[in-house]
């Protein structure tokens, strides 16, 4: 047995019942001691005292249950977003609010790359511009020659240059879902979904595994996580191969990687028996700080791009129901194998039709495969009802809810995608706890910045950025929202026995904050200073 160190701090939370509240933290061998007073570890025998947290507030470690390593490494691209977005090494990058401004930016960028190399951007969304959309005509203002292509925000959709078009050979007689053509009929240099964006991101370079595989991009999603106070986090679709593996268990295996990282792999490029086998042998490399094993399924598209697969009425400005990703029929048959195989499913929903169909494939799937404690977890979530909110609590599916998207995107929803009423209950974290199923909440990151203590507020306060409560009936309490990032998001990751409280036997992970979050005016305003990730600091 090592040594026994006793962390003072001026407040710590524990998010365990049992002792809400304590002064000292015990750690050794990289697992919490005991909790309480100076003395809390006195039976345990001789102690050694540290106060370099004792102005500090501790919390459980947060888990960031739905985000993507990309996160870190998009980053090498050029940022043309609305919102003012910090880097991993806290750089400022201010939004830009007119198509002009982001020309603007994208053209600096462009001047600065070498002839050979295509200008990426990313975290564009026009529904945040209402001049004219983005097209290809803007695109080819920055140049003609160099081909362009510029990933939105959601990321199930992108803007491109007519050479990029070129490129992948899409032209006048194309005709293939997701390729937008203007009101003149011509290409307009839009791709929805990944059949239609593909052919440009193969062409381009843009590799989505590249972004979240190699040793830069995993080294800065640990400092992405640190910075937000998260010690363990997802990579929520995957595409992990042969030559990625090693590099993924050697940096996550250094003492000084400051989080642990859960992996799903993406349930794509085979058949549900392949995707499954995939999932099993990786699950035998996992070790304490890298959990292997899962999988993602896509279904639906983006609400905001209109891509998402919604019930009657559909859209308010009357676009086409969507696009699905994974068709049905294949959803039931992913769902039946990963069930018969004991593999946990973690299934993208944003629309409330995706929603349906996924809880329909999960019923008939434990059906002829009965699992009860499969906690398989729809993530997003956005428009689910209380209907489905109950028939989830019944089969023991979790729900990680997108509480980011009431502040990000709340007014647009309301105005332009879904219409007010299912605005008022969309990301309803009340309603599904009210109907008594285990609820995490989430970023997304890229998509939204991660920032679990902003994910709370969001699902608190229900402010858009308009400053308008929207929902204000599916408000949760603070006390809820911090469950919601510890232990609510360690249950949907199986993870809970481990982390998620501050109680003896857990491993030793705790966010450290500058002010106590229940005492705060606002969850989003309370400072990060770091993490302890196993009894090891990691401060700013």
């Amino acid at each position: 047995m090592s040594q026994i160190t006793v962390f003072a701090a001026r407040e710590i939370i524990t998010m365990d019942p049992n002792r809400p509240r304590a002064s000292h933290v015990a750690v050794q061998d990289g697992h919490i001691l005991a909790v309480g007073g100076k003395d809390c570890a006195a039976q345990w025998g001789d102690v050694v005292y540290d106060d370099s947290l004792k102005d500090s507030v501790l919390m459980p470690g947060f888990v960031e249950g739905h985000a993507h390593m990309m996160a870190g490494a998009m980053w090498q691209y050029a940022y043309a977003g609305y919102h003012d977005r910090i880097d991993p090494d806290g750089k400022l990058w201010p939004g830009m609010q007119t198509i002009d401004a982001v020309v603007e930016s994208l053209s600096a960028a462009e001047a600065t790359l070498p002839e050979d190399k295509a200008l990426v951007g990313w975290g564009f969304d026009p529904i945040f511009l209402r001049s004219e959309r983005l097209s290809r005509k803007h695109l080819d203002q920055i140049s003609a020659t160099r081909p362009i292509a510029i990933m939105f925000s959601n990321f199930h959709l992108m803007c491109v240059n007519s050479v990029a078009l070129e490129m992948a050979g899409y032209d006048a007689q194309t005709n293939v879902e997701g390729v937008l053509r203007g009101s003149d009929g011509s290409l307009s240099g839009e791709l929805q979904e990944m059949a239609a964006m593909f052919p440009v991101m193969r062409r381009l370079g843009i590799d989505f595994r590249g972004l979240s595989q190699t040793e830069d991009a995993i080294r800065s999603y640990g400092q992405v996580c640190k910075r937000a106070g998260v010690t363990t986090a997802t990579d929520l679709f995957a595409t992990i191969e042969a030559d990625d593996l090693g590099t993924l268990v050697r940096v996550t295996g250094e003492a000084s990687f400051p989080i642990r990282l859960v992996p799903t792999l993406g349930a794509i490029g085979g058949s549900p028996e392949e995707i499954a086998q995939k999932a099993l042998k990786l699950k035998e490399h996992s070790h304490e700080k890298l959990r292997l094993g899962a999988v993602k399924l896509m279904t639906d598209g983006s609400i905001q791009g209109w891509t998402a697969r919604v019930k009657w009425p559909g859209y308010v400005g009357g676009q086409p129901n969507g696009i699905w990703n994974t068709p049905p029929e294949t959803i039931f048959a992913l769902c039946e194998e990963m069930q018969k195989q004991g593999i946990q499913m973690h299934i993208h929903t944003n629309g409330d039709e995706a929603s349906e169909v996924s809880i329909a494939a999960i019923e008939a799937a434990g059906r002829k495969h009965p699992w009860p404690s499969a906690r398989h977890v729809l993530q997003h979530c956005q428009m689910m009802g209380r209907d489905q909110f109950r028939k989830c609590a019944d089969m023991g599916i979790c729900t990680n809810i997108f509480s980011n998207h009431i502040w990000y995107f709340g007014d647009q929803h309301a105005e332009l995608t879904i219409g007010e009423e299912r605005a008022m209950r969309m990301d309803a974290a009340r309603a599904a706890l009210d109907e008594g199923v285990r609820v995490a909440i989430h970023s997304d990151a890229p998509v939204t910045p991660m920032g679990p203590l902003f994910t709370a507020w969001c699902a608190v306060a229900r402010e858009t950025m308009s400053g308008r409560v929207l929902g204000e009936a599916q408000r949760i309490t603070t006390e809820e929202a911090l469950y919601a990032i510890t232990l609510g998001a360690a249950y949907t990751l199986k993870l809970d026995h481990e982390i998620g409280s501050i109680e003896a036997g857990k491993r030793a992970d705790f966010a450290v904050l500058g002010q106590d979050p229940t005492q705060a005016a606002a969850l989003k305003d309370v400072e990060v200073l770091g993490t302890v990730l196993g009894g090891a600091l990691h401060l700013l």
